[in-house]
C-alpha cells in the first residue's frame, strides 16, 4: 500500500505498467531504464579539448589586446577632460562630462562601483573612481560628445572611430565567450595596434616597423629573453614572416651559415642590388665549398659526394654576380670560413636597438629547410620582470651578433 492509499503493483514480469491485469485502483510503475543508456555522453574527446582550448587561446589574444586599448582610452579621457571638468565638480567630473546624454549609463556605472566597494572587490586603490568602471563603448561616448577637446591630440577621428567599431565585435564575442574566429582575432589585432598608435601609445620599440610587438610580448617578453618567435621549420617561419619583412629596408645585414639559402633563394638579386644601393651595408659568410666541414656536413645529411659543395658555390656566385653590378663593392663583403658550422644567423640592423634576428642551429639529420627557427629582437628586453634585472643584458641577439663577428675576423675575403 502507497503513503497515498493506492495499492502498487507487483514487479513481477506479469504486471507492466500498462498491462490490463492490473487492478484498479493500483498506479503503475515504469521499469528502471539501464544505467549505461541514462542521459548524454559527458566525456569530451581529444577534438573537442582541442577546439576549446583554441577558443580559449583566441579569447585571451583578443582580451589582451582590448584590455590595452581600454586601459590607454581611460588613460586620454582622464588626461584630457579631468582638468576640465574637476576643478568645478571634483570627485563627480566624469558624471558632469557624461552630462544629461550619458546619465543612465554614467549612473550604472556608479552602482556598480558602489557594489563593489560593499563586496570588496576594490582591490587597488586607483581604481576606486567612476571612470574605472566605464567600459569601452561608453569612454567612446564621452571622446564623440567632447570631441574639439580631443581634436588636438587625435589626428583623425574617423580612424579612430573605425577601429573602435571593428573591436566592439571583437568586445562582445570576448564578453559572452563565444567563439572567435582567426579571421576576427586578426582584425581586432590589426584595429587595436591602430588605435594604440593613434592615441599615441604606438610600440615604442624601434624593431616593430619590421617585426611588430604583440600584445603577448608586452606581457610575458622576460620570460623568453629576446626571443619573439620559434618556428618548427623555415616553411612556416617565410609563411609568417616572408623574407621582404625581414630584409626589406634593412641598413645593414650580416649573415653567416652554410649557404644561406634563407638569403639567397628567397631573396631576389635585384632586390639585394636595390637594398645595397639604397645604403644597406652587406657582410655575407659562407663555409668555404672546399672544406672538409662540407664533407662531414654532407655524409651527416647523406647528400651525394660534392652536392652540397656545388650548392654553396652556386650561392657565392650568384652574390658575387650581384657585387658586380653594384657601384660600391666594397658595402657588399663576401667572405669563407672553414670551421665547423654550428648554426645560421641573418642579423638585420644588428648594430642598433632596432635589429632583428633570425637564427637555426645545425642538427645532424636535418637539413636547414626543416631545423627549428627562432627569431629575437635586438635591444632591451620589452618587459622587466622586476626592477633588479634592469640592465642585465640576458638576450641571445648579442651572443649570435659576437660569435659573427669572431668568425669574421678569422675568414677569408672570396675576390
Amino acid at each position: 500500500m502507497g503513503s497515498g492509499g493506492l495499492e502498487l503493483p507487483p514487479g513481477d514480469e506479469g504486471h507492466e505498467g500498462n498491462s490490463a491485469d492490473v487492478p484498479p485502483g493500483t498506479v503503475s510503475l515504469a521499469r528502471p531504464m539501464e544505467t549505461t543508456s541514462i542521459g548524454p555522453e559527458l566525456d569530451w574527446d581529444a577534438d573537442a579539448w582541442r577546439e576549446v582550448r583554441t577558443r580559449a587561446q583566441r579569447a585571451g589574444r583578443a582580451y589582451i589586446w582590448l584590455n590595452l586599448v581600454e586601459q590607454r582610452l581611460r588613460a586620454v579621457v582622464a588626461a584630457v577632460l579631468r582638468p576640465i571638468y574637476e576643478p568645478v565638480h571634483g570627485d563627480e567630473w566624469v558624471i558632469a562630462a557624461a552630462g544629461p546624454a550619458g546619465q543612465e549609463w554614467v549612473q550604472r556605472a556608479v552602482a556598480v562601483r558602489e557594489v563593489s566597494r560593499r563586496k570588496g572587490y576594490l582591490l587597488d586603490p586607483a581604481d576606486d573612481n567612476v571612470l574605472s568602471f566605464l567600459t569601452l563603448p561608453q569612454l567612446r561616448e564621452l571622446m564623440v560628445q567632447h570631441w574639439p577637446c580631443f581634436e588636438p591630440y587625435v589626428d583623425d577621428r574617423r580612424d579612430v572611430e573605425l577601429a573602435l567599431d571593428e573591436l566592439e565585435v571583437t568586445r562582445n564575442v570576448v564578453s559572452r565567450n563565444r567563439a572567435l574566429s582567426e579571421a576576427v582575432l586578426n582584425q581586432a589585432e590589426r584595429a587595436s595596434a591602430r588605435l594604440l598608435d593613434a592615441l599615441g601609445a604606438g610600440g615604442d620599440v624601434l624593431s616593430a616597423r619590421r617585426l611588430p610587438v604583440d600584445a603577448v610580448e608586452d606581457l610575458v617578453g622576460d620570460r623568453y629573453a629576446d626571443v619573439v618567435a620559434v618556428h618548427p621549420d623555415r616553411v612556416r617561419l617565410l609563411r609568417q614572416f616572408p623574407a621582404e619583412d625581414i630584409f626589406g629596408g634593412a641598413r645593414r645585414l650580416d649573415a653567416v651559415g652554410i649557404g644561406l639559402n634563407l638569403l639567397v633563394q628567397n631573396f631576389s638579386g635585384r632586390r639585394l642590388v636595390r637594398l645595397a644601393e639604397a645604403g644597406c651595408r652587406v657582410r655575407l659568410l659562407f663555409l668555404n665549398p672546399a672544406s672538409s666541414a662540407v664533407k662531414r656536413r654532407e655524409r651527416e645529411l647523406g647528400m651525394k659526394r660534392g652536392e652540397l659543395s656545388r650548392a654553396v658555390e652556386m650561392n657565392i656566385l650568384h652574390m658575387r654576380r650581384v657585387r658586380s653590378r653594384l657601384r660600391d663593392p666594397g658595402a657588399f663583403e663576401i667572405q669563407v670560413y672553414d670551421e665547423t658550422p654550428r648554426f645560421s644567423a641573418y642579423l638585420v640592423d644588428g648594430d642598433g636597438a632596432d635589429g632583428v634576428a633570425v637564427v637555426q642551429s645545425y642538427l645532424r639529420r636535418s637539413r636547414g629547410m626543416e631545423a627549428p627557427v627562432l627569431v629575437l629582437r635586438n635591444g632591451t628586453r620589452v618587459v622587466k620582470s622586476d626592477e633588479k634585472n634592469e640592465g642585465v643584458d640576458s638576450g641571445l641577439f648579442p651572443t649570435y651578433r659576437e660569435e659573427f663577428e669572431t668568425t669574421w675576423v678569422d675568414s677569408r675575403p672570396v675576390s
